[in-house]
């Protein structure tokens, strides 16, 4: 099973128990099934290798049914032929009629009373179909890899003509509960925006939905995760520490609030650092009257060639910080500092404005705050 069906189970199922003071839902659901040997009919829920039953009936001589019950909450469901089924949303109150060929019910079916659950299995139908196409290109790709670049151009065609029909039926289904399959085909990394937006639109329509309040639980989650892993993105407070200086005593980064500061991570032994220094003297002197200051970090591992750097290269400003553990630099760990040069330009405020500035990129950016 592919990783966006496995996301599909995920969303149209109810992930966790039923949510306490959620108010049970009447619904019911009736039609014909033609085409059939089966003469048992259930409204569940689908957890990708089984299904919950909530409401039960049978199929009469001529495929006429009628379920007519309570489900556990307003929410996402099925309606199931033995191992087959066609996702319905159900809300207190809903009536809806379902007619569908019995070897193929989730291909072929209407439903009225509805639109929402009409639009979610066109979605479902579709993001199946351009799924087939998918793995019929992966497969290819493995087996006749010569023939690697007719297969991309086939396949990014394909994704091309899914993400244009995802767009459209987002805007046509504005505010609609049937969006939720949605979610599962946006890649969070690179569509957070729509992500958001999608899910945000799920909570104006379905609050009570315990599957709109997992993917909404999801979403924070996400989002966690990512102001985690970018921690120093534009804007985000840049993390404060304290190391001492060459003659032992302690700085903070804090305590050069209300100047823009360089925070420059840099080694001795570290040519491409030592080639860049030139140029971060020359803004150095430019700047430091319109308040500029650097704040270096060594990862050196012994004082002298530390200090020996600072004065061949004549690092001016007096901040100029180590604890002497090379690698395992306490502040270079705090920052996630992998490779240097690495620098972190730092507003008046002690908010991160970019990072890994350097040559013509950091004289454009301190040019333009202070405008000459």
């Amino acid at each position: 099973m592919n990783i966006i069906m496995k996301q599909l189970i995920l969303f149209l199922t109810l992930l966790s128990s039923i949510a306490f003071g959620q108010n049970p839902a009447n619904v019911e659901v009736s039609g014909n099934i033609f085409n059939t040997n089966g003469d048992s009919i259930k409204i569940s829920q689908f957890y990708g290798s089984h299904y919950v039953d909530y409401v039960k009936g049978k199929l009469d001589k001529k495929g006429n049914y009628t379920l007519k019950g309570t489900v556990p909450v307003s929410d996402y469901y099925v309606l199931r032929l033995g191992q087959q089924h066609i996702n319905i949303i159900l809300k207190e109150g809903s009536s809806l009629r379902i007619n569908a060929d019995g070897n193929n019910i989730n291909a072929f079916h209407t439903i009225t009373g509805s639109d929402e659950s009409v639009a979610l299995n066109q979605f479902v139908g579709q993001m199946q179909y351009f799924n087939q196409k998918k793995d019929s290109a992966m497969n290819a790709m493995k087996t006749t890899p010569e023939n690697q670049d007719a297969i991309n151009k086939y396949y990014q065609a394909e994704y091309f003509k899914f993400t244009s029909y995802r767009q459209k039926f987002i805007a046509e289904n504005a505010n609609s509960a049937a969006l939720l399959p949605v979610v599962a085909t946006l890649d969070p990394d690179k569509e957070l925006s729509i992500y958001e937006a999608v899910v945000g639109q799920l909570l104006t329509s379905f609050p009570t939905s315990p599957s709109v309040q997992n993917a909404k639980t999801s979403l924070e989650q996400l989002k966690a995760q990512k102001d985690k892993q970018n921690f120093l993105a534009s804007g985000k407070p840049a993390p404060d520490f304290t190391q001492n200086d060459v003659n032992g005593k302690p700085i903070s980064l804090s305590d050069l609030k209300g100047k823009v500061v360089l925070l420059d991570f840099w080694a001795s032994w570290c040519g491409p650092c030592r080639k860049e220094n030139p140029n971060v003297v020359a803004l150095y002197k430019k700047y430091k009257d319109a308040g500029f200051t650097v704040m270096s970090v060594s990862l050196d591992k012994d004082k002298a060639p530390w200090l020996a750097a600072i004065e061949k290269d004549g690092l001016i400003w007096p901040n100029h910080v180590s604890d002497l553990k090379y690698w395992s630099n306490e502040v270079a760990k705090a920052y996630q500092v992998s490779s240097i040069p690495f620098t972190v330009l730092i507003d008046k405020n002690g908010n991160v404005i970019d990072t890994k500035l350097r040559g013509v990129e950091l004289e454009q950016a301190l040019k333009t705050i202070f405008g000459f």
